[in-house]
């Protein structure tokens, strides 16, 4: 990317980035250690050309992995209760187009209907 003189670098987070639950503290602090890596790593290649950003992805997604060990999940979060998998490809497809005097370094995706 440096030889190119530009590029994207997308590192993907989750909540646990952000506070720590109980029974998930090495998840949490391996996470906060992939934030602060993201934040550092864009400031020292952001001046180089290098667009570096850290997805926080709290909830759950909506694909086959989770709803094939928990079928019931989507029912029970209803519509739009779930992260739809085009939709995060998606945010990642803008982040990589922004134009530099915008950049977003750090991204929260979560679903629309979940409860805080």
């Amino acid at each position: 990317m440096l030889a190119r003189g530009g590029g994207t670098l997308v590192f993907t987070g989750a909540s646990g980035s952000l506070r720590g639950k109980a029974n998930y503290s090495p998840f949490a602090a391996a996470k906060a250690a992939l934030r602060a890596l993201a934040q550092s790593v864009a400031r020292e290649f952001g001046p180089q050309g290098i667009h570096v950003g850290h997805v926080v992805v709290d909830g759950g997604i909506e694909g086959d992995r989770l709803l094939s060990m928990r079928p019931q999940l989507k029912d029970e979060r209803g519509p739009d209760g779930m992260l739809n998998i085009a939709a995060i490809a998606d945010a990642y497809w803008v982040l990589h187009h922004q134009h530099r005097s915008a950049w977003t370094l750090e991204l929260d995706l979560r679903p629309w209907a979940e409860q805080f």
